[in-house]
Order: structure tokens, then sequence, then C-alpha cells
């Protein structure tokens, strides 16, 4: 059972721009490409920050209101130097949080969660950029087929990892939502089962209607009395 890598998910035609790119230049870059952020590279070709529109209207946010209609927010001090700053290196985020191509999506899904991203560059083991990975890419494993998810837990999950003869579990799946129905040897068994058939890629629930011949909790309390 393999998750799908990184690899076969992200964008590899990348749009990016250089340390020294202009404030002005990123914005064009931004809209001509109909993208939200882009990957600031060094003189090597390797990402060292991502900006943003949220790091370009910084700028914005730190103008005066002539009007007077809207108190100027308050700014930390690195918030105002890079509101402040005049080309990549001075307003991007920094550093860039990369991935690898051989990552599986949990991995790319998790440091995006523990670091509030939405992207990450991917790189190889010299950090040179490969390409970018987005949540996007990373939610086309829901877009798997029914029965794509179905065959891979009848032959991955119940024969190849628990060893479940075709009779012992019948898999339905419906719009990604799985329902496992049938017997299986011992109750301890079915959280196993449920926790497996999560981690395919493109479940998005699990439900169970099984059935257990021994229940080893049980039985140990029996011996013990």
């Amino acid at each position: 059972m393999d998750h799908r890598r990184i690899s076969e998910l992200m964008s590899r035609d990348v749009v990016s721009v250089r340390i020294d790119t202009p404030f002005k230049e990123i914005a064009r870059t931004l809209a001509e490409h109909d993208l939200s952020a882009v990957p600031v590279l060094d003189s090597s070709g390797r990402p060292v920050g991502i900006v943003s529109e949220a790091d370009l209207l910084r700028k914005a946010a730190d103008r005066s209101d002539l009007s007077g209609r809207t108190p100027l927010p308050h700014l930390e001090a690195w918030e105002r130097a890079r509101a402040e700053g005049h080309n990549a290196e001075e307003i991007m985020s920094a550093p860039a949080v990369c991935a690898h191509p051989e990552w599986t999506v949990v991995e790319a899904a998790r440091l995006m969660a523990v670091h509030n991203v939405k992207r990450l560059p991917v790189v190889d083991e010299t950090d040179t950029l490969l390409g970018i990975v987005s949540r996007a890419d990373l939610l086309r494993v829901f877009l798997r087929q029914d029965r794509a998810i179905q065959e891979e837990i009848v032959h991955d999950v119940l024969a190849t990892t628990l060893g479940f003869a075709p009779s012992d579990v019948t898999v339905e799946v419906d719009e990604g939502q799985v329902l496992l129905r049938g017997t299986v040897e011992d109750s301890s068994l079915i959280p196993v089962l449920m926790r497996l058939c999560t981690s395919v890629d493109g479940v998005v629930s699990v439900s169970e209607r099984l059935k257990y011949r021994t229940d080893p909790e049980r039985a140990g309390k029996g011996e013990m009395s």
C-alpha cells in the first residue's frame, strides 16, 4: 500500500523570482500568471523564501489613509521592515519550507499544517528547485475513482497486509466513503482494519458492519475468573 508521492502531484513548470526582483515586477508576475505566491530563488536556483500577495499587501496596509476612516494597523518591527522592502529578499517570508519529491501526501500535508503554509517548493538533495506542490495538489488524491480505492483496499489491505480471504470482508466505496462488511477472526482486528483503510489515499471516511468470531479481551477475563 503506497501513498501517492509528491513527484506525482507537484507542478514542474514553476514561476519564480530572484532575490533581487523588484516589488513591482513581483506584483506583475503574480498578476500575469494568476498566482497568489511564488518561490524566491538565490543565484544557484535554491529556494530561500516565498513571496505572496499577503507580503505585497503589507506595504499597502502600512500606508496612511488620508480619509481618516481606517486607523493604521499596528505592525511589529519585522512587519514594518518587510512593508518597507523594495525587492523579493526584503519582503519575502523566509526561510522556505520545502518538500522532497519522494515524500508522501501525508508527509507534505503534515508539514503544511505545522508551518501553516499553502504551498511547498519541492527540492532535490542539493536543494535545487524541482517543482512546487500546493494544498490543491494534495487534495487531488480525493479525486480517485471509487473503484481504484476499492481495489487497493481489497488487494493491498485485506489480502496482502492482513491475509484475509476474499470471502471474509467485502468493501463498498461510494464517493470515497468506505463500508466494510463481513466477519473477522477476532475483535482486535477491527480497529487495525479501520486504521489501514483510512490511510488509503482518497478515502473520506470508513465505517464497518463487521462481526468477529472471538473477543481476546473477553476470553482473557474468562481465563482469570
